[in-house]
């Protein structure tokens, strides 16, 4: 049965400005960016170094990165183009063609430490804030309590949800959806020696991407049809597969080449 398709990907920790230029939408939930926005800005390198986790000399690059954000028009960049990493080495965006991309900015949506939800085409200056940060400030110290209710508040309130974001992401929102509308893939890779599935993260981060951009360019809305993906090597298993969960498997990866770390 074909019902509207909703699907969730996650921001990045790397990103980069894109040089496309094009009409771009303001972030649904920008004035509530902008409150965390601000307030990063008060943060020294040494609490973002406590708070983030990371090194001195990454905090003091993450320290200019904020110094540096702003919600200003003319610092904005095209989202979909903007991060950088192993899911979207799978999603490939600008490889899309332009049908794809408009598509792509109704049915796919970005979750974000800094955003809450971002649409593809949303304007957005480049940034770094995971989820699962706890800021000193109390506001700020739970941000999946911050996030949650408005991130679904901008999630389709029927159809289907297919989840190709982490658990450190998708936890600040999942728990307020009908489970019966949540559709969550797994990726496995078999084992050279053994031949049995296993999980390896970086294949699994390259297949979610790959999966996101397959419902993109194939317009699949039938959960039946799920089970045709076959791009980079993956295949349907039926065995190891749930209604709510299909698991994929690869024999051989075939994605090596689209990420920086499997060249």
């Amino acid at each position: 049965m074909d019902m509207p398709l909703t699907i969730l990907l996650h921001s990045s920790k790397t990103m980069r400005p894109s040089t496309q230029t094009q009409p771009l939408h303001r972030p649904l939930l920008g004035k509530q960016a902008k409150e965390i926005g601000i307030y990063l800005k008060t943060l020294s390198p040494e609490e973002i170094a406590k708070c983030m986790h990371v090194s001195s000399t990454l905090a003091g690059k993450t320290h200019k990165l904020i110094a540096d954000w702003s919600d200003s028009p003319g610092r904005q960049s095209i989202a979909i183009d903007s991060f950088v990493g192993d899911i979207y080495s799978g999603l490939r965006a600008s490889e899309l063609s332009k049908s794809d991309r408009d598509y792509a900015d109704k049915t796919l949506r970005i979750l974000s430490g800094l955003y809450g939800v971002i649409r593809p085409y949303d304007g957005i200056c480049s940034y770094r804030l995971e989820m699962a940060y706890r800021l000193p400030d109390p506001k700020f110290t739970n941000l999946y309590a911050y996030w949650s209710d408005a991130i679904a508040r901008c999630l389709p309130t029927e159809g289907t949800i297919v989840n190709v974001s982490s658990v450190e992401y998708t936890k600040a929102v999942l728990p307020l959806m009908d489970s019966n509308r949540v559709i969550t893939p797994r990726f496995l890779t078999a084992d050279p020696k053994t031949g049995d599935p296993a999980f390896v993260v970086v294949h699994a981060k390259i297949a979610r991407g790959a999966f996101a951009r397959w419902l993109i360019t194939s317009r699949t809305t039938n959960i039946a049809k799920f089970s045709e993906f076959s791009d980079i090597g993956y295949r349907y298993n039926k065995q190891l597969s749930t209604p709510s969960g299909p698991v994929f498997v690869c024999q051989t990866f075939g994605g090596i080449g689209l990420s920086m770390r499997l060249d």
